[in-house]
Formats: structure tokens, C-alpha cells, sequence
């Protein structure tokens, strides 16, 4: 009551939004699996999806043939879209994301369906994540992947001398006959 009221003026005036402000999602094309999570768990249905199977060569000879699913169509409509962030937090595969975006008003309903292109345009304005907390500690995943390197390193450390010492002892054999 005692400060004097600012009124901004939005046109002309762009807000300053806070990082990680919820706009419009933004779908990373080359994550998505078809897995149909986002969809599945969706509160209101506006998250549309098609997909086909596609056959998949075998990678070595005599491997069998595999199957993937093949994205054809991804769309949410926002003119349903409540905002929740559902459908950000249950992809396991990193695929959909926030944008701060906001202005994507339309004068026609239809047009606020925004098919996988206009997605994947709105992937550009996503901002970079925080930086970690130096103090945190490190993730039980990333933990895992380096002791695995570690083990492997060890072992083909330990390989290497093993047949280092076999290329020893068979030349001292041969300069002893």
C-alpha cells in the first residue's frame, strides 16, 4: 500500500519471466521412442500420436531382425492442454521439454494444435538446464557408468600386462635354446 504501482506496458514492454517459465512444450524428435507415455498419462487427451513398425536389419550376420517404432505423427493440442508438466516428467527418454514461449495466440481454436514441425521449432527457445550443485552429490547413475569404466580399464590393463609377461617369457625361452 505505501509502494507506487507499476503498470507494464506488454506490447510495447516484454515481461521479465523467471528461467524455467512454463510456456509451450517442445519435443526433441530424435528421443522419442513411441513409447506413448505422455499420451497415456495425459489428464486431458491432448497429446496425439501415430506411429508404424518398421523392420530393422540385423547389426551383425545371422542376428536376427528387429522391430522399432517409427514416429508419423505427434501433436498436442493446447487449446486442451491444462499445463500440468505431466507429460514432461514421465518421458523416459528426454524427449519433451518446457519453453518459456508464450505468445502463440491464434484467432482460429484449429490452429492451436500444433503438429510435431511447430514442436520442434519450440525445441530452439528451451534454455539450457541449471548448472549442478558442485556441493551435490553425484548422481547413483553417473557413479555406476564410471565404476563400470573403471572395472573395464582394470581388466584390459591387467590383459595387456598378462600378455605383455606371455611375450616376455616366450622370448627369454627362445634366447635360452
Amino acid at each position: 500500500m505505501t509502494k507506487k504501482t507499476v503498470t507494464a506496458q506488454y506490447p510495447d514492454v516484454q515481461p521479465e519471466l523467471p528461467p524455467r517459465t512454463r510456456g509451450v512444450i517442445g519435443l526433441f524428435e530424435e528421443n522419442c521412442t513411441v513409447c506413448m507415455l505422455c499420451a497415456r498419462e495425459c489428464p486431458d487427451w491432448c497429446i496425439y500420436i501415430d506411429s508404424h513398425k518398421e523392420t530393422v536389419p540385423p547389426a551383425a550376420p545371422g542376428g536376427r531382425e528387429r522391430s522399432r517404432n517409427v514416429l508419423d505423427r505427434f501433436a498436442i493440442d493446447f487449446s486442451l492442454c491444462m499445463y500440468c508438466g505431466i507429460c514432461i516428467e514421465v518421458c523416459p527418454f528426454d524427449a519433451l521439454f518446457w519453453s518459456p514461449e508464450f505468445e502463440y495466440a491464434e484467432t482460429d481454436i484449429h490452429e492451436l494444435t500444433h503438429e510435431r514441425d511447430k514442436l520442434r521449432e519450440w525445441m530452439w527457445t528451451v534454455p539450457e538446464p541449471p548448472a549442478l550443485d558442485p556441493r551435490a552429490e553425484e548422481p547413483k547413475e553417473i557413479a555406476a557408468a564410471r565404476k563400470a569404466v573403471e572395472k573395464a580399464a582394470a581388466a584390459q590393463a591387467a590383459a595387456a600386462e598378462a600378455q605383455a609377461q606371455a611375450a616376455a617369457e616366450t622370448s627369454a625361452e627362445g634366447d635360452a635354446q
